[in-house]
């Protein structure tokens, strides 16, 4: 009876000291060792809830030291939970279920530490290959007041690339102007057809349509997103601060690896050379490959309901993109990112970008349309594409940005479309 006591007393001491270092052997007279311990872990508590209380995203600057310090964490808890149990044990239990009971601790606190280690090197893998490093001058990380330096507006460029076996280089078919407000997370979607011709570009064929300007620079010594960055700029009047380019390909990857994604088709989708595919109409629980022809079949249909269609799809996957959904599938879709999505945006603002995205996700999303009748693609009216985008912003006394001439302008306004029914 006596032993049985002295093992539960045992078992408890060790688990008070998983909770606090050093419980154990300030019970055993080991005073001086045991008040460093609790010193020592009281000290790393507090500098985790200083760091993650002024600035949640902090340790995402720094992902490399997270990984090495979640690993040494790890370690040390494991190491304190054996050291309390040898110095707290009776003294005739060796192996046995108290044995089993002691491992079971450290593994409930090693595991979550380690996927936390996982995550952090996944995530730095991310960053390091999709994001563009930033100047390597030396930079001190300190909480920021302003990430955004009193910038109000943060445009976006999000290009969906299409490229084929039967044609060389790719084709933006999806391009779509971010705007978000920076301080509520209000944002205007703004997109463009692909066949927008005449395009202000020095030496591009007037004849050719806006979704061969990537391309045509990347074939004339030009970098192609940045020439397609400018370009977009120039027709919306913005300024255009970064642009996200996701390869066709591993869109249906991320959605698989999302879980896939609902959104309610307007009616029967049918895509394929062969017509072998068909989503019917009505709200649909769709797989990767679904909704990448939900977003890019023209079969029976046209470009404009395709760029519907589209804002749709990337407000679906926006609104059911939960931390849970992305947690299940990340290293898939860490995995497709690296493979599929380009951009110019700087390491070190993604976490501010993170710190943005629920203001985003809470706040009103319209978009608008640059499509007939409001524009003859063919020969497009720059100045009313730019009015209207005012229009949406609130910003009707910005000066017009200088753009090929203007032609008569259309009578009819148009609504942001805020809803895909």
């Amino acid at each position: 009876m006596r032993e049985n006591r002295s093992l539960r007393r045992a078992l408890a001491l060790t688990l008070a000291s998983t909770l606090l270092w050093g419980v154990a052997h300030i019970w055993t007279g080991r005073t001086r060792t045991g008040l460093t311990l609790a010193a020592v872990w009281l000290t790393l508590l507090s500098a985790g809830v200083t760091v993650l209380g002024n600035a949640p995203t902090l340790p995402l600057r720094r992902l490399d030291v997270v990984v090495a310090a979640g690993a040494a964490l790890a370690v040390a808890w494991v190491a304190v939970i054996v050291w309390s149990w040898l110095v707290i044990r009776p003294r005739r239990v060796r192996f046995g279920l108290p044995l089993l009971a002691v491992a079971g601790l450290c593994v409930l606190v090693a595991a979550p530490l380690g996927y936390a280690s996982r995550l952090a090197y996944v995530s730095n893998e991310v960053v390091s290959s999709v994001f563009v490093a930033d100047d390597p001058a030396p930079q001190v990380v300190t909480p920021v007041v302003d990430p955004w330096a009193g910038r109000e507006r943060l445009n976006v460029l999000l290009v969906g690339a299409d490229s084929a076996e039967n044609r060389p280089g790719a084709r933006t078919d999806s391009m779509t102007v971010a705007s978000v407000d920076t301080r509520t997370g209000e944002s205007v979607l703004f997109s463009l057809p692909r066949n927008l011709q005449n395009v202000p570009v020095d030496g591009f064929p007037p004849a050719a349509l806006l979704n061969e300007v990537f391309q045509w620079g990347e074939d004339h010594g030009r970098s192609g997103a940045d020439l397609l960055k400018s370009t977009v700029g120039d027709i919306l009047g913005l300024d255009v601060d970064y642009y996200a380019m996701v390869d066709m390909r591993g869109f249906a990857q991320i959605i698989n690896a999302m879980g896939g994604v609902t959104v309610k088709v307007p009616h029967d989708i049918v895509f394929g050379a062969y017509r072998e595919g068909l989503i019917k109409a009505g709200t649909h629980h769709l797989n990767g490959t679904q909704a990448l022809w939900f977003g890019r079949s023209r079969t029976d249909s046209d470009d404009y309901q395709r760029m519907g269609r589209q804002k749709c799809l990337l407000n679906a996957v926006a609104e059911q993109a939960d931390p849970l959904k992305v947690l299940r599938g990340f290293e898939r879709i860490a995995d497709v990112t690296k493979r599929y999505v380009s951009t110019d945006i700087p390491r070190s603002l993604v976490p501010d970008l993170i710190d943005l995205a629920p203001k985003v996700k809470g706040a009103d999303i319209k978009s608008l349309q640059f499509v007939p009748p409001l524009i003859r693609t063919g020969d497009p009216d720059w100045e009313l594409i730019q009015e209207k985008v005012d229009e949406a912003l609130g910003e009707r006394t910005r000066p017009i940005a200088a753009t090929p001439a203007a032609k008569p302008k259309a009578d009819k306004p148009v609504d942001l479309d805020e809803s895909c029914a």
